[in-house]
């Protein structure tokens, strides 16, 4: 069947790309090398969810399969997520079909039976726009859409049985261990720069976070260069993409490579003592002063409403 065909190994990101297709006005249909995903996803309402089944359980060594799939089905676009795994198999079953890519597209849009995706360029700094012809692959970052749960569509679950890559081998596996909170989900964001002399004066920022009941984020410099915070909590084009309800930047200097990764924030704050810093021309209100004084007394003032 023609349609847009969805994947990603986040259950939570491919219900997104599911909001994303059905703005096509085509079928939706996902595709997944798990049954427990499969129940997972039926809740976002595509038309058709396909199970493959192989003879691997690298999820990589499905790309073959997919690019039949989608061949044999005369998709007309083809979604995947923007994790580690989401790229490699968009990049071959790309190639395998000697299709257009476009990677990390901001947005995709659908037009008169045409299909449009902006990405960002040169660390934030412009937009370019793409149009695919004929059966396009993108890959598209969490965040972009808001998944939406659709009870009025029963999905058919359709498994087949194919062939994998043997090639392809998991040799091993370990968890990885992150600290703190997932950015992309919170509300709330307290973020911490270089304005902070010394890590132990942080804890203005999470007395400030405690008070809003926000989550604390940072610069690239601050958990790279200076490693007082996890990787994981720094937020940028090559970091976390946030777009919380509210965004405090503390000491934050507010390059593009920064505010490219806190943009769609729906209010931004800036505290920066330097009048000039390039954070306030972001910001929705900004405040020229000392953090070390303004954040304790945003802090109070908060607990007493």
């Amino acid at each position: 069947m023609a349609g847009v065909y969805v994947y990603s190994d986040n259950t939570e990101l491919c219900g997104e790309l599911i909001a994303l297709a059905r703005t096509s006005e085509q079928e939706v249909c996902a595709v997944t090398m798990s049954d427990q995903q499969g129940s997972e996803l039926a809740k976002y309402g595509p038309d058709t969810i396909f199970v493959l089944k192989g003879q691997n359980h690298a999820a990589e060594s499905y790309s073959g399969a997919i690019a039949k799939l989608l061949t044999d089905q005369d998709a007309s676009l083809f979604l995947a997520g923007a994790t580690v795994r989401g790229r490699d198999i968009a990049a071959q079953v790309a190639a395998k079909m000697k299709a257009g890519l476009i990677s990390e597209a901001g947005s995709v849009n659908f037009c008169n039976g045409k299909i449009s995706a902006a990405r960002y360029m040169y660390g934030g700094l412009t937009e370019q726009v793409e149009e695919g012809k004929g059966l396009t692959v993108i890959t598209v970052p969490s965040g972009r859409y808001a998944a939406v749960n659709n009870d009025s569509v029963k999905s058919v679950v359709v498994s087949m049985t194919v062939d994998t890559d043997p090639r392809i081998k998991i040799t091993g596996s370990s968890p990885i261990v992150k600290e703190g909170a997932d950015l992309s989900k919170a509300g709330r964001i307290v973020c911490v720069g270089m304005g902070f002399d010394k890590k132990e004066d942080l804890v203005i920022a999470h007395k400030l976070a405690e008070a809003l009941g926000a989550e604390v984020g940072c610069t690239r410099c601050i958990a790279e260069d200076r490693g007082w915070m996890p990787a994981e909590t720094y937020i940028g084009i090559s970091g976390a993409v946030v777009k919380p309800d509210l965004y405090i930047a503390l000491g934050v200097s507010g390059q593009i490579q920064h505010t490219f990764g806190v943009r769609d924030s729906k209010i931004i704050v800036g505290v920066n003592n330097n009048e000039k810093a390039t954070i306030f021309g972001v910001s929705d209100y900004g405040i020229v002063g000392d953090l070390y004084e303004i954040a304790p007394l945003l802090a109070d003032a908060i607990k007493n409403i």
